[in-house]
């Protein structure tokens, strides 16, 4: 009788009676599938979260690793545009005049309208508006003139070697009897850099401002 016959002819019912190699095997395969089904609960289901959190980071990890070596390797393209962004920055800004320099601005936007042949009839600066690390300059002006000299003055006013911009523009007729006659009233704003000292103060204005939390009370005991 060979094996297969063998397992054919026993009786699940009576296990006792088996041949004892076929026993043992028995006992070893339920040994084992219990085996598996106790690694499988108590062991793999515990790892479980912490295998999958390590995979999370080992994720993080690639994708960083990936981003800093974009990086490294254009490291040079970023310093080339850092100094390019430098050089636009520090163009602008000499456009922005120091706070010693604002009177003689002031007076080169006056001279501007006077030498497009426009009578001045007000120019009044305003009091200043600080931003973040410039100040901003407003400035009220009513002339008097034709639309010819007015272009004369706007153009004048674009070829300042300073930020100009002319804003709330206004022109109205200035005399019934002369249709050229006009007047243009309008603000001119200008804008200065700030220096340390100013930004630093500013910084300190604003903490100041800050509304600080009362502190909750405590109750007496």
């Amino acid at each position: 009788m060979n094996l297969l016959e063998e397992l054919r002819a026993l009786d699940p019912r009576d296990p006792g009676r088996w041949p004892l190699p076929i026993l043992i095997g028995a006992v070893g395969a339920v040994f084992l599938a219990v085996t598996l089904v106790g690694i499988y609960l108590f062991v793999w289901n515990q790892q479980r979260p912490e295998l999958q959190r390590r995979q999370a980071e080992e994720l993080t990890l690639r994708q960083e690793f990936h981003d800093k070596h974009a990086k490294a390797v254009n490291l040079e393209v970023y310093k080339q545009q850092l100094k390019d962004i430098e050089r636009s920055f520090g163009a602008l800004l000499r456009q922005l005049p120091g706070k010693t320099e604002v009177p003689s601005l002031l007076v080169d936007i006056s001279q501007t309208g006077l030498a497009a042949g426009l009578q001045e009839k007000l120019f009044q600066p305003e009091p200043e508006h600080k931003q973040d690390f410039y100040a901003e300059l407003p400035i009220k002006i009513r002339l008097t003139g034709s639309y010819h000299q007015f272009g004369e003055f706007v153009s004048g006013i674009a070829a300042l070697p300073r930020i100009v911009t002319l804003h709330d523009i206004d022109i109205k007729s200035d005399s019934k009897d002369a249709y050229d006659q006009l007047s243009l009233e309008l603000t001119a704003k200008t804008y200065r850099y700030m220096d340390e000292d100013e930004i630093a103060a500013g910084e300190a204005d604003k903490k100041k401002d800050v509304p600080h939390r009362p502190k909750p009370a405590t109750p007496a005991g």
